[in-house]
C-alpha cells in the first residue's frame, strides 16, 4: 500500500541517536554466518554470563549506604596529567608509548602508528547528556588536539567504550575503524563512511598503517537500546607491529581463553587489563584485580613480563567497590608476583621500556578503602627488584601474596 509505514518503522524514526542503529542486510548475513552465533545472539566463550544482579534489593543496599557512597568517588579532584603537544610530538625513543586518558581510552604509538583505543571523551557514559554516570576527572587534552590517529580500536558497544560524540567528532577525519561484527552499524549512523569500517569476527585480522589488528575473544556482552538484542560482538584486541605488540582486554571477565591468545599473539610488552567496575553481582562479565593479574599473566605464558596498565578503573563510578580500591589492590598483587605495572595519571605518557610511572597517586584524593593501606617502611625483602620497574608505595605488606579473598 503506498504511503504505509510499518509500526517498527516509526520506533526507529523515534529512536534517540544514542541508541544508534540495528545491523541489517548484509551486516546481519555476516553476523549469522558466524561460528559464535547461535540461537539468535552471540554466545560467549565459556558459556552464559549473568549480566545483572539476582537480587535488587542487595544490589540496592550498596548504593543507598551513605559510607559506601562517599568511598566509591574521590575526596579531592583527581590529579590529571594536562597532556601537551610537546608531551606526544616526538617519537617514543622505544618504539612503543602508552598515553592512558582515564577509563578504557589509551593512545598507543607503536612502531610508527598511532592507536586509539575506546575513545571516552564525552561528558557521561550515557544516551542523554542529563543523566547517567558523570566523569570523575576532566579529559586531560581536547580530543581535537590529540594529532592524526591511524586507526580507532572499539571493544563493544556499551556507553563507557562507545560515545557518541566522540564518534561523531572523529567521524570527520579519514581515521579507519577497527570495531566487532555489528559495531559498524552504529558508527555509520553517525557519520562514518564505510570505506573507513574494518568489521572483525573473533580471530579474524586486519591490516592498517603497517600494524597487524587481530580481534580476540572476550567474555561480556553488547547493546545500547531499551531492546538488548546481542547483534553485536564483544572482542579483546591484539595487536602487533614490526617490533612490538600490545593488548588491550575491552571489558571481560576472566576465562581460560587468555592462555590460548597469549600463546597465538603473546607475549606482549604491555597489556591494558579491564580490572574497574567488579562485583560480586556480576562475576562473570568484569575482572577483579586478582583475576586482572592472572589474565596478564596468562597472556605472557604463565610468567611476569611485559607491562600491565590497569585500566576501566577512575574515570566513572559504575560499581559499589571503593574509588580507589582496583588500583591499590592491582599495586600490592603486582608487587607480590613481581609483575611490572604502570600507574600513570590520566594523560601522563609512558613507555613500558622506561622507568614506569609507580607512585600510587590516587591515595591523596581518595577515602580509605576497607583493606587496610600498607603503614610501616619496607624491608630488604620487600623491596622489588629495580628491573622489574613495580614500585614499593609507601610499605611493605601487611597482607602480602595472591590469596586476598579473606580482604573483601
Amino acid at each position: 500500500m503506498a504511503g504505509f509505514r510499518s509500526p517498527d518503522s516509526g520506533l526507529r524514526a523515534l529512536r534517540p541517536e544514542a541508541f544508534g542503529a540495528d545491523p541489517s542486510g548484509e551486516r546481519l548475513a555476516r553476523i549469522r554466518r558466524s561460528p559464535h552465533f547461535k540461537d539468535g545472539i552471540f554466545q560467549n566463550p565459556g558459556g552464559p554470563t549473568r549480566t545483572r544482579p539476582s537480587s535488587l534489593l542487595a544490589f540496592a543496599r550498596q548504593y543507598v549506604d551513605k559510607d559506601a557512597r562517599r568511598r566509591r568517588s574521590p575526596s579531592a579532584p583527581v590529579p590529571v596529567h594536562a597532556t601537551t603537544l610537546a608531551d606526544l610530538a616526538r617519537p617514543p625513543a622505544s618504539g612503543l608509548r602508552l598515553t592512558w586518558m582515564g577509563h578504557s581510552s589509551v593512545l598507543a604509538e607503536i612502531d610508527g602508528a598511532r592507536v586509539l583505543f575506546d575513545p571516552v571523551w564525552g561528558e557521561r557514559c550515557s544516551p542523554f547528556p542529563f543523566a547517567g554516570p558523570r566523569r570523575l576527572h576532566p579529559a586531560p587534552l581536547p580530543l581535537t588536539a590529540l594529532g592524526p590517529v591511524d586507526v580507532i580500536v572499539i571493544s563493544h558497544d556499551h556507553y563507557d567504550h562507545l560515545d557518541l560524540p566522540t564518534i561523531k567528532t572523529l567521524a570527520g577525519t579519514d581515521t579507519v575503524f577497527a570495531v566487532p561484527l555489528g559495531v559498524g552499524a552504529h558508527l555509520e549512523r553517525w557519520g562514518v563512511a564505510p570505506d573507513r569500517l574494518r568489521e572483525l569476527d573473533w580471530h579474524e585480522s586486519t591490516r592498517i598503517a603497517g600494524l597487524t589488528l587481530t580481534a580476540t575473544p572476550a567474555r561480556h556482552f553488547c547493546g545500547r537500546g531499551l531492546r538488548n538484542t546481542q547483534h553485536t560482538l564483544w572482542a579483546s584486541w591484539s595487536v602487533a607491529g614490526e617490533r612490538h605488540r600490545i593488548f588491550h582486554s575491552g571489558d571481560t571477565g576472566y576465562f581460560e581463553g587468555f592462555q590460548d591468545i597469549g600463546a597465538a599473539h603473546g607475549p606482549f610488552d604491555a597489556t591494558m587489563i579491564q580490572l574497574g567496575a567488579y562485583s560480586e553481582f556480576w562475576p562473570d562479565i568484569h575482572m577483579t584485580p586478582e583475576e586482572a593479574l592472572r589474565a596478564h599473566l596468562d597472556l605472557q605464558g604463565g610468567a611476569p613480563g611485559g607491562v600491565l596498565l590497569p585500566i576501566h578503573w577512575g574515570t566513572f563510578n559504575l560499581a559499589g567497590h571503593p574509588w580507589a580500591e582496583p588500583a591499590e589492590w592491582t599495586a600490592d598483587l603486582a608487587l607480590a608476583a613481581g609483575q611490572g605495572v604502570a600507574f600513570p595519571h590520566p594523560g601522563q605518557p609512558f613507555e613500558p621500556a622506561g622507568t614506569l610511572p609507580a607512585e600510587r597517586w590516587w591515595r591523596a584524593v581518595s577515602p580509605r578503602i576497607d583493606r587496610p593501606w600498607r603503614e610501616h617502611a619496607p624491608t630488604a625483602a620487600d623491596t622489588p627488584d629495580p628491573d622489574a620497574g613495580t614500585d614499593s608505595g609507601t610499605a611493605p605488606g601487611t597482607r602480602g601474596g595472591l590469596d586476598l579473598a579473606g580482604d573483601r
